[in-house]
């Protein structure tokens, strides 16, 4: 079996990778991460997916390498990782009473083959009407400053949606499960 890497230093897709309990490595991959001018958000993701995974693949022969990346899109605005309070409160002001839809790119690169497998997988998220303390409440709860969209939807920003929707709920933390367990079967991993 090729070995595993994760092309990527999120905490976030590490954690849930290891629920398939399958041996791997993470490594950061130095990737340009800027939009296209006209780029729209899916085409985006699924490039900087498949850029991620490529870009490790000369040091890393015989892998199958992940790469994944993420938007939030409210209405045709993309919203990407705030880091500030204020961004986090602007956003979360925008998308309240609002639906808010996750695209993440996914890539898998058999480093071997040159076969490389992408798709993105949307996820929408329906948020509540919400007052500007209750906003600021929650972000000096939980500081959601390195996630898309202002929230971390595995913590206490659940407590922010009206509904969700989507075929695979892992695609909203950034990293797809679902659609990654289709892809290493099809490069012949099994699993469970």
């Amino acid at each position: 079996m090729p070995s595993l890497l994760l092309a990527s230093s999120s905490i976030y897709r590490r954690d849930l990778l290891t629920r398939l309990r399958l041996p791997f490595t993470c490594k950061s991959p130095d990737v340009d991460e800027s939009r296209r001018p006209g780029e729209p958000a899916l085409e985006l993701v699924k490039r900087l997916a498949q850029k991620k995974a490529q870009a490790l693949a000369g040091e890393h022969d015989d892998h199958l390498i992940i790469g994944s990346d993420q938007v939030a899109v409210l209405g045709n605005q993309i919203l990407g990782k705030p880091h500030t309070f204020e961004r986090a409160l602007e956003q979360l002001s925008a998308a309240s009473g609002n639906s808010v839809t996750f695209l993440t790119g996914l890539a898998l690169l058999n480093s071997k083959t040159g076969v490389c497998q992408v798709d993105c997988v949307p996820f929408t998220v329906h948020m509540r009407k919400l007052d500007s303390a209750s906003i600021e409440r929650y972000l000096h709860a939980e500081q959601p400053f390195d996630c898309a969209g202002s929230f971390k939807a595995e913590g206490l920003g659940v407590s922010l949606f009206r509904a969700t929707e989507g075929s695979d709920a892992t695609s909203l933390i950034g990293l797809p499960l679902i659609r990654l367990v289709d892809m290493l079967i099809k490069e012949g991993i099994t699993l469970p």
